[in-house]
């Protein structure tokens, strides 16, 4: 039986911006997945996590991740980096998400960046305020100043929607903050597309979402 959905948003409803990463590397002659490794590299402690939780100001994570990036080979500029983030939103998520939330309670917990330090509101940042107006309950990592895979951010949001983990299924593209989720006895679904997604999602809930 499930209770609760609880998705990430970049790379979930949104496409994933390791494709605007590896095509950035190429352009610029830079080693391939440089971005992602540097991301990877002490994530808890890094410049991006400590941006993701609102500890840093633009200027500084820049500084920061050129640091770290040069220290794994080669220099990338954070500010570039911030520009790369932007997917596209996936309509079909953004379907399948109208459909769950007509059965179940839905959530999102989003590790982001500071709303003041990345720009002022565009038309696609409306468009996401629509989206986020289908969630229930939405936890983002720069407003509480803790970033997934923490697993306190996992227990406020069962809190907050007040379900068992056991009766949730959670939706993420990165397979390290699923870990938590998974230990916590939610479902979990890996995100490498859409399609796929939105099948497992299926047979999860027994819904149909397309």
């Amino acid at each position: 039986m499930i209770d609760a959905v609880i998705w990430d948003f970049g790379g979930v409803i949104t496409s994933s911006p390791f494709e605007a990463f590896a095509r950035y590397e190429a352009e610029k002659g830079l080693p391939k997945d440089i971005i992602r490794r540097t991301n990877a590299e002490n994530h808890y402690e890094n410049a991006w996590a400590k941006f993701e939780r609102a500890e840093v100001t633009l200027d500084e994570f820049d500084a920061l991740f050129a640091a770290e990036s040069r220290a794994l080979g080669a220099e990338v500029s954070g500010r570039d980096v911030v520009g790369l983030l932007s997917g596209d939103i996936r309509p079909e998520m953004v379907e399948a998400l109208r459909r769950v939330k007509a059965h179940h309670k839905t959530g999102c917990i989003t590790n982001n960046l500071p709303a003041n330090q990345i720009g002022s509101a565009t038309g696609r940042s409306l468009y996401v305020a629509e989206v986020m107006q289908l969630f229930d309950h939405v936890i983002e990592s720069a407003k509480i100043g803790l970033r997934k895979p923490d697993p306190r951010i996992y227990q406020m949001m069962i809190e907050a929607l007040g379900v068992d983990p056991q009766h949730c299924v959670y939706l993420d593209d990165l397979g390290v903050n699923l870990k938590p989720a998974r230990d916590m006895g939610m479902t979990t679904i890996k995100v490498t597309n859409a399609a796929s997604a939105i099948a497992a999602l299926e047979a999860a809930t027994g819904l149909t979402l397309t």
